[in-house]
């Protein structure tokens, strides 16, 4: 329950029926975490390209053709990478899940041991910790999810990866076009498409530092300027790189 909740609200949220509702609701994962992922890796690295072609000196075509290869090739690469962590994210669970059953299999007593010490180090005792044993060694799905949890310390449902990857990619792609939007309208010069799409991008990188407080419930305003701050800082260094090198190698666009 969000610690924001009114007092009535939370107060219903923990009424028993409401209670035993939630608890048997399935497991759903948030994406949103992958979404934000990607739409800061999609913002920091097209507008570090669109700084870099601008400090190289570059027209305003080549900072889009840039800018679109990189946007479509670093996003699709960045999904491929997540789906395969979140893959073996849940290759890892489903093998931990056939070893647990295995060793319930052989071992049942063992395991009944340390189903048992586990509640013991929680505070359990006697004939209460018997109960809790016997009640939780009854069935073999419920044992085996509570020996994920207390014993192996990971959780017994995972994120899908595809959908994982689709969030990281879509939001990669989305929040990856705004600093070439400028560039796309016709009539503005490179420099002057180069400060809109400071200033599209750097509200971007606050939105987005602002949403990602709002959902982890932290300072909303601290959490945009470190978003802002840590974009502001790569383009800062592919600008300058770009300018750095041009000027050094006499390279003429």
């Amino acid at each position: 329950m969000h610690p924001m909740a009114g007092p009535g609200r939370l107060e219903h949220s923990h009424h028993p029926d409401a209670i035993r509702r939630r608890l048997a609701e399935e497991v759903r994962h948030s994406y949103l975490g992958d979404a934000i992922l990607g739409g800061i890796d999609g913002c920091v690295t097209t507008f570090a390209v669109v700084s870099a072609a601008t400090g190289g000196g570059f027209s305003s075509i080549v900072v889009i053709v840039l800018g679109l290869a990189n946007l479509l090739g670093d996003g699709l690469s960045m999904a491929v990478g997540n789906y395969q962590s979140r893959r073996t994210q849940r290759e890892s669970v489903e093998q931990a899940r056939r070893r647990e059953a295995r060793h319930i299999a052989q071992v049942p007593e063992g395991e009944r041991e340390e189903v048992r010490q586990i509640f013991a180090s929680k505070g359990f005792e006697g004939e209460a910790l018997e109960h809790v044993v016997d009640v939780i060694t009854r069935d073999r799905d419920v044992w085996i999810d509570t020996m994920l949890k207390e014993e192996i310390r990971i959780h017994p449902e995972s994120p899908r990866p595809l959908r994982a990857a689709l969030a990281t990619f879509a939001a990669f792609v989305l929040v990856g076009t705004i600093p070439l939007l400028p560039f796309l309208v016709t009539g503005l010069s490179v420099q002057a498409g180069f400060v809109a799409s400071a200033v599209l991008t750097g509200g971007t990188f606050f939105a987005i530092g602002v949403a990602k407080g709002s959902v982890l419930d932290t300072s909303v305003v601290r959490s945009g300027l470190e978003t802002l701050a840590s974009g502001g800082a790569a383009a800062v260094v592919a600008y300058a790189i770009a300018a750095w090198l041009r000027q050094t190698f006499g390279a003429t666009p």
